[in-house]
């Protein structure tokens, strides 16, 4: 499926797609915010916890940034929303997954501990689901822009049909009798061709 912009501006997936990427963008300022706060060095691998979590302003520059970006995308909205949560939220489980194999090594300069790795699952997850609503799935509805896309013949069968079923069926049109051709008949010989 090509990433073209198919959404009408209009529909409700839209809607799903800005506030899902507003609240997460919401969720990591605070957390960048609180990290801020906390004024600890950029790469301190050795900072204090906020909401369980490890931070250090590099870790707070990043997820401001992302923040920022998911606003953005909750701005714009559409598809543009839609395709930016799928690769943030895929980029947060990347980064779960690495962090993994670099927890207590000197590789770990976002001072991630294992709430950071599970968090990083967890909001990757949530904004993905955020963007893949209505787009991935094997039932989407038939009003689905994103299943007419995939499914263009039957969106044409369906259209012809109901524009056929729409048309008003033409009454069968009576046979005019000819007129006689010699001119000796009156005027009761006419009504009779005529009708």
């Amino acid at each position: 499926m090509k990433l073209r912009n198919e959404l009408p501006v209009d529909h409700h997936l839209a809607t799903v797609y800005r506030y899902g990427a507003a609240f997460c963008g919401l969720v990591l300022l605070v957390f960048a915010g609180l990290g801020f706060a906390d004024a600890l060095s950029s790469f301190d691998t050795s900072g204090d916890t906020i909401a369980g979590m490890t931070t250090n302003v590099a870790l707070s520059v990043i997820s401001t940034v992302v923040g920022l970006a998911l606003l953005v995308g909750a701005a714009v909205g559409g598809n543009f929303a839609s395709t930016l949560n799928m690769v943030v939220g895929g980029l947060f489980v990347l980064s779960g997954l690495a962090h993994i194999f670099i927890l207590d090594t000197s590789a770990n300069v976002l001072d991630f501990g294992m709430t950071n790795v599970i968090f990083s699952f967890v909001m990757g997850l949530l904004i993905a689901t955020f963007g893949m609503y209505g787009r991935v799935s094997s039932k989407l509805s038939h009003d689905n822009p994103y299943w007419r896309r995939r499914h263009a013949e039957q969106v044409v069968r369906a259209r012809a049909a109901m524009i056929q079923a729409a048309e008003p069926h033409a009454l069968p049109r009576k046979q005019a009798r000819p007129l006689p051709s010699d001119g000796g008949e009156g005027p009761d010989d006419v009504r009779r061709a005529i009708g």
